[in-house]
């Protein structure tokens, strides 16, 4: 699949599951690093800037749908147990947040947790940057859960 269609479905996958990402305008940027982005214009405070629970909201989405492309399991369900953000500067233009790939061994450790456990855990962080500086760090705990077969 090319980059432009697998965008595409991540973008249909967050629309359909998540109905909050229209309103809020997200969009998949890059797949390599994922990057999900929103414009300020559609989630603007007080200041004119970018609402700080709509920041938060695109960092979480860029780490769920990291896990989600990487897992490509449909029968395996993805949430998020804990996260943490710390905003280090407003956002004026537009929100791009940017999830950090773990380590391959990382990657692995939880796919096989998931095949043998049907539940795993993973620390993900993302980076919110506008122009180049980072306003925010967000870091979340996500399990992955294969639901029980009755």
């Amino acid at each position: 699949m090319s980059g432009t269609s697998l965008r595409e479905e991540v973008e249909c996958f967050l629309q359909e599951k998540i109905p909050l990402t229209r309103a809020m305008g997200v969009r998949v940027a890059e797949i390599k690093p994922l990057t999900i982005e929103a414009p300020v214009a559609l989630n603007l405070n007080h200041l004119q800037t970018a609402f700080g629970g709509s920041i938060n909201a695109v960092a979480t989405l860029a780490a769920y749908a990291f896990l989600w492309l990487e897992l490509r399991a449909p029968s395996a369900y993805v949430v998020v147990s804990e996260s943490s953000i710390k905003f280090r500067r407003p956002v004026v233009e537009n929100i791009r947040a940017i999830c950090l790939s773990p380590d391959d061994a990382e990657l692995s450790a939880l796919k096989a947790t998931l095949a043998a456990n049907g539940r795993a855990r993973i620390r993900l962080q993302v980076l919110v940057k506008e122009n180049g500086e980072t306003a925010a760090e967000f870091e979340g705990e996500f399990v992955a859960i294969r639901p029980l077969k009755l």
